[in-house]
């Protein structure tokens, strides 16, 4: 069953994806926190380094998060200028229950507040984003353990201590969490030394990611549906999508989101400045009897492709679950794997399979001595 075909389920069902509730616990589900000698670099500080992070902070493991641009958060950001509510540039919905965010957070003297509404088959954050959650909850208490503009360039395991060359140094420790995009490795940015195993490799190599792109428009007036979404043959081929931004949300404002990835998302990448404008305005007057163009007030867009440290948008929800577990799979019991790509196979790409990831990395380093 492909991850497509089990969310669609689940909105038949009426539930939400499960967040496997055995993964964390109000009570730190990893056990009492233990010190540790061992140090663990975290490369990448997405939603699957920083979760990775703030759990070992709270088994008391040594680490350090090396980001490599100059902003943590990943494929959660967001613009706070263009609107008066968070724009998401990146993931914007929540595809499982709300109580993940306190299974998230891990401690039951934290009282989560999080506003989230109805948008199916999904929910959708209210004048938040995931983004905000992190940089709330999660943040605070490893900001300085994210070292920014650290672009790793290697990883050596051949020896007893884990060797990290970057642009600007060397770092070492016993063990290291990959929590970089997956085309980041598709690309061959991170060597290693000795290679990954060729199972590894191969799962790298073989897995479609799909082109990202989002785009937000501001009209005068409100002539469009709530949701728009376009039929695309073959359906793995990927998704395009206009939607209400606004919806839910504690504005006067018409804010039209574009949501597209995969091929359609080409028609997009390739475009730039007033052309690209113009394109969307010429696609959403055709759907829309020319109430586009007379409408508008200004736009921003997101393209992931162009974003050197991501390079594109999300692994193909139809990829095969056995590939996705090799992804996730460690290495030598020196290199593990967290993130959105680098699951246990039952779900993969969402915020919260990231962070469902991390606390099985964590696990697994934790058992591991």
């Amino acid at each position: 069953m492909t991850r497509k075909e089990f969310i669609k389920i689940c909105s038949v069902l009426g539930v939400g994806l499960p967040f496997q509730a055995s993964l964390f616990s109000q009570t730190k589900a990893l056990g009492k926190a233990v010190m540790s000698s061992e140090k663990v670099l975290i490369i990448g500080a997405g939603a699957g380094g920083l979760s990775a992070g703030y759990l070992l902070q709270q088994q008391g493991i040594d680490f350090e998060i090396l980001e490599a641009s100059s902003v943590h958060g990943g494929r959660m950001r967001i613009n706070t200028d263009f609107a008066d509510f968070p724009i998401p540039l990146g993931a914007e919905w929540l595809e499982t229950s709300t109580s993940i965010f306190q299974e998230i957070v891990n401690d039951s003297s934290v009282k989560v507040a999080v506003e989230t509404h109805r948008d199916a088959p999904d929910r959708k954050f209210v004048n938040s984003s995931w983004f905000g959650f992190f940089d709330e909850y999660i943040v605070p208490s490893i900001a300085e353990k994210i070292k920014y503009n650290t672009v790793v360039e290697s990883v050596d395991y051949t020896k007893d201590q884990v060797v990290i060359e970057t642009r600007t140094g060397q770092f070492t420790a016993d063990k290291v969490i990959v929590s970089v995009p997956l085309k980041i490795l598709q690309d061959g940015d991170v060597t290693f030394r000795p290679g990954l195993p060729n199972e590894k490799q191969e799962a790298i190599d073989d897995t479609l990611i799909w082109e990202g792109f989002k785009a937000f428009f501001e009209f005068s007036e409100k002539f469009y549906d709530d949701d728009y979404e376009f039929k695309i043959r073959p359906s793995t081929d990927g998704e395009k999508i206009y939607y209400n931004a606004a919806y839910g949300q504690n504005t006067s404002k018409n804010i039209l989101g574009l949501f597209v990835v995969g091929k359609p998302a080409l028609d997009f990448t390739a475009r730039s400045g007033e052309e690209l404008r113009d394109f969307i305005l010429k696609d959403l007057d055709a759907i829309y009897t020319n109430q586009a163009t007379p409408n508008y007030l200004k736009h921003i867009v997101q393209n992931w492709n162009d974003e050197p440290f991501i390079k594109a948008g999300y692994m193909t929800d139809n990829a095969d679950e056995q590939m996705v577990k090799e992804l996730g799979k460690s290495v030598a019991n020196k290199i593990f794997f967290a993130g959105g790509a680098y699951t246990d196979g039952d779900d993969w790409v969402s915020v919260h399979a990231a962070a469902q990831s991390a606390k099985r990395t964590v696990e697994e380093i934790r058992n591991s001595g």
